[in-house]
């Protein structure tokens, strides 16, 4: 069975993101576009690429985790999609965890990470959002073992 191309991946992501936007009021599809972008700066093969476009999509309910299940597409990204799918009531602790325990997810959590804490998106959110996220995202970035900084 052949596996969806990447661009099928983005084209799928995109449609199911539509309407969407992001805390800044932006289409959220622009996130999705940065992370996939990110990933590929920082050497990601096809596969990780594929997982940044969908990185969000069940989380956000934009596609069912069923939809995953099902999807032509390699384990290797199934996998990496669902370790970086935040579950209700998860202790940061363990999400991190399930991250650096699947081959791949790292990168794709970091380019996630690297966009979400990028000065400009947060310049636009009232300060107390704009400490909050910065605060959460530090956090995690130092439970990944990623340090500071993008």
């Amino acid at each position: 069975m052949p596996h969806l191309s990447l661009a099928e991946v983005e084209r799928i992501a995109r449609a199911a993101h539509e309407g969407q936007t992001d805390k800044a009021g932006r289409p959220y599809a622009e996130h999705l576009a940065a992370v996939a972008a990110g990933v590929r700066a920082r050497g990601g093969s096809e596969r990780q690429q594929a997982a940044a476009w969908l990185h969000d999509a069940v989380e956000d309910d934009a596609l069912s985790a069923a939809w995953l299940e099902s999807a032509e597409l390699p384990g290797e990204v199934k996998a990496m999609v669902l370790a970086v799918t935040k579950r209700p009531g998860e202790p940061v602790e363990a999400y991190t965890a399930r991250i650096l325990a699947t081959p791949g997810a790292l990168l794709v959590k970091e380019a996630d990470l690297a966009h979400n804490a990028d000065p400009a998106r947060l310049s636009v959110l009232d300060d107390a959002t704009r400490e909050r996220l910065a605060a959460k995202y530090a956090r995690v970035r130092s439970l990944l073992g990623l340090g500071p900084g993008h």
